[in-house]
């Protein structure tokens, strides 16, 4: 899925002429901590809410304000990882999407993002997680598809997380099954060490609870 795809049409950028109070009500309008600035189609910068809070002059024309988030964008044909990784490390509540020549095409917002994302990592789809740890050196793919199979089974989608200062890694597994019972005996019996995992055997509240450890592991 790349960013051009991914654009929120609704989400209008803010202009030059705009003020920090503009600002403000647009932000609480979209429920947006951020929104990009234009000069006809020239991309400028993100604005964000604190920005405006720490100018102290809301009725200021948005081009005199310092702009903490000058080129936080990602490129029309960039993947949504990349925009994934933009939006963890600058905290940011939209993406800006721009062509080869920096003009501003439009916006991906975090919820937007987030739901994509499910899509791809088939977070929506019925089935079981299951998180490996092991060293990198013993991750195979190949030997982890194949126990799932031989079990019936199919992984979905996989996820790699790793450690700071580490050789370990982990392994986020999304199944085509809820029934993970002998899947996770068949890892135990090859010596895999389970971090976690969760199908049929847990309530709904556990289920919340292990979806936002998930997304945890997942840095978002």
């Amino acid at each position: 899925m790349i960013a051009r795809n991914l654009i929120s049409t609704w989400l209008l950028p803010l202009k030059t002429s705009d003020t920090g109070e503009d600002a403000l009500k647009r932000m609480d309008e979209y429920k947006l901590a951020h929104l990009p600035i234009v000069n006809n189609e020239n991309f400028l910068g993100l604005i964000s809410e604190q920005d405006v809070i720490d100018y102290n002059n809301v009725n200021e024309a948005l081009g005199n304000h310092q702009l903490t988030l000058k080129n936080p964008y990602i490129t029309e044909h960039q993947y949504i990882f990349d925009a994934l990784k933009l939006a963890y490390e600058f905290k940011l509540s939209v993406i800006p999407v721009v062509d080869a020549h920096e003009q501003f095409l439009g916006c991906i917002t975090l919820q937007s993002l987030l739901s994509k994302l499910a899509e791809t990592l088939s977070v929506d789809s019925p089935g079981a997680f299951v998180i490996l740890e092991m060293s990198e050196n013993d991750y195979s793919l190949t030997e982890i598809a194949n126990i799932v199979e031989s079990n019936n089974s199919k992984v979905l989608s996989t996820f790699l997380n790793t450690y700071n200062n580490s050789t370990l890694i982990e392994v986020v597994l999304k199944l085509n099954t809820i029934e993970i019972g002998p899947i996770l005996q068949t890892f135990d019996r090859f010596g895999y060490s389970i971090k976690a995992s969760f199908g049929n055997d847990e309530n709904e509240e556990d289920l919340k609870e292990r979806f936002d450890s998930l997304m945890n592991y997942l840095n978002i």
